[in-house]
């Protein structure tokens, strides 16, 4: 390769170096309302920590199953294994528009022929001698041969004059951070899978506790009931009533126990361990649950920054963004420059020495001239991409609203609904406590006093149900919220 192709190549990637075809991108402007619609109660004490948000409920075991399954789940290892692979498009994207060069070494050995045409003539330059031993001397004779050694590098520079190269790495580095965005969502749903999980197992087992309460408050009824029934003060089917209603409350255990070691199992599973594991731990004796935490929502324009699937689906736009810049440089010409330097002897003796220096250089331009259109399709393909990327990312911010706008209804519904179930309840009992009096002294018949006890039990496993879902509500707003994850510390 002369200087000045060298020189006139050098020229053109700096005078064409800044011209970088495509778009370039911009953040989308996204409009959200000023303030979320649904009531809110103002939220006294300290504030939540958003990244530990779980640790606002105040209880141990469900802190240690959130924090194990962040650890070990499969699900977040997966996501990791996508940013490590992420990582490495990267690498391959910064290599595109950079020189590469290669190492190459060889020898190679060739036999002549005895009968080759030019035999004779061969044998009357070299004296009648037809010699059957190689030639060090760069002839090779009939029936002689000639090896010859080789090292050098090759190297070749496809120019980013059109900044093709440059889109791609842009799109590269935006899929990366797609990629720890998307990470921080799994843990996100994570967390939230796993508490929904829990409070659901811990509202069947205060089901279970509610029914044996219940259970052995009717067996009481049922010896009064039995004692009345000897002195002839009421008639003996008092007492098989009183059975009945006793085994029709036995037979809604069995289903209850059975959905807690479903609920165990679905735990294991999100922690990434086997079904079973957790059954020791979490069907013995478990902290008491504490009064639900009020959660602030802050503001819409929040969940911009604070949303990891916001931030995700942000980034693939970008990334699309850039891959239309690469398929318009396509459209351009493409320059190339090749060069190779190699030392050539046929001893090993003399290789390494200026005289067995070779060289050549290649600069080479390509124009594309006719490709039926496929060129042009792939922008007009890649601009496409761009437009569904930021459909999807407007799609995710409205989602993202309802997403809190949702839980808040139903948590503000639903507070009010457990203060009326807690009345609900505090009568029932009082009911239940005068119709068992009057029963003693024969006042009301038996049935009275079972539908009594009925309505205590509905009311009570209502009210349970009611703590349970206000706690799966909050569950699923700090989720919406886009808590659950923290910016790694500046290294």
């Amino acid at each position: 390769m002369t200087r000045s192709l060298v020189t006139a190549a050098l020229l053109g990637a700096t005078l064409l170096g800044g011209c970088t075809v495509g778009p370039n991108y911009r953040t989308p402007a996204v409009e959200v309302p000023p303030a979320f619609s649904e009531p809110q109660i103002a939220a006294p004490g300290a504030a939540i920590d958003p990244a530990h948000w779980w640790t606002a409920f105040g209880d141990d075991t469900l802190t240690s199953l959130v924090e194990r399954a962040l650890k070990d789940s499969p699900t977040i290892a997966i996501a990791a294994s996508r940013v490590r692979q992420a990582r490495l498009e990267e690498i391959a994207a910064h290599a595109v528009g950079k020189p590469t060069v290669d190492a190459s070494a060889n020898g190679s050995h060739v036999e002549f022929s005895k009968n080759a045409g030019f035999s004779s003539l061969a044998r009357l330059f070299s004296g009648g001698n037809g010699g059957g031993n190689s030639n060090s001397g760069g002839i090779a004779l009939p029936g002689s041969g000639i090896t010859t050694y080789a090292a050098g590098f090759d190297a070749s520079w496809e120019i980013d004059l059109f900044g093709g190269g440059r889109r791609g790495v842009e799109g590269a580095l935006a899929r990366t951070d797609a990629a720890i965005w998307s990470q921080r969502d799994a843990a996100v749903t994570l967390g939230a899978e796993v508490a929904q999980a829990y409070f659901a197992l811990r509202l069947d087992q205060a089901q279970i506790a509610v029914v044996e309460e219940e259970l052995a408050r009717q067996r009481r009824a049922l010896e009064i009931a039995g004692n009345i029934a000897k002195v002839g003060l009421s008639p003996q089917i008092d007492v098989k009533r009183q059975q009945q209603s006793i085994s029709s409350i036995e037979a809604r255990l069995e289903p209850l126990r059975a959905d807690v070691r479903v609920r165990i199992h679905a735990l294991g599973i999100l922690l990434g361990i086997a079904p079973e594991s957790l059954i020791t731990e979490l069907t013995g004796p478990l902290p008491a649950l504490q009064p639900v935490p009020v959660i602030p929502a802050g503001l819409p324009s929040d969940l911009l920054r604070r949303r990891p699937d916001i931030r995700a689906a942000e980034r693939q736009l970008a990334a699309s963004t850039a891959e239309i810049g690469v398929a318009v440089a396509d459209l351009y010409p493409k320059f190339k420059l090749t060069g190779m330097a190699q030392l050539i002897s046929t001893s090993l003796g003399s290789l390494v020495s200026g005289d067995s220096i070779q060289a050549s250089g290649v600069g080479g331009v390509t124009f594309p001239l006719l490709d039926w259109g496929r060129r042009k399709a792939t922008v007009n393909l890649r601009k496409e991409d761009r437009e569904q990327a930021y459909l999807r990312y407007r799609a995710t911010v409205l989602g993202a609203l309802r997403d809190v706008e949702d839980p808040l209804a139903r948590i503000d519904a639903e507070r009010r609904r457990n203060a009326a179930l807690r009345r609900a309840v505090a009568d029932a009992e009082a009911t239940n406590h005068a119709v068992e009096a009057q029963y003693r002294t024969g006042f009301v018949a038996q049935n009275s006093v079972i539908d009594a006890q009925v309505a205590v039990l509905a009311a009570r496993e209502q009210l349970v149900a009611s703590d349970a879902q206000l706690r799966q509500d909050s569950a699923a707003l700090f989720k919406a919220l886009g808590g659950g994850w923290e910016q790694p510390a500046a290294g």
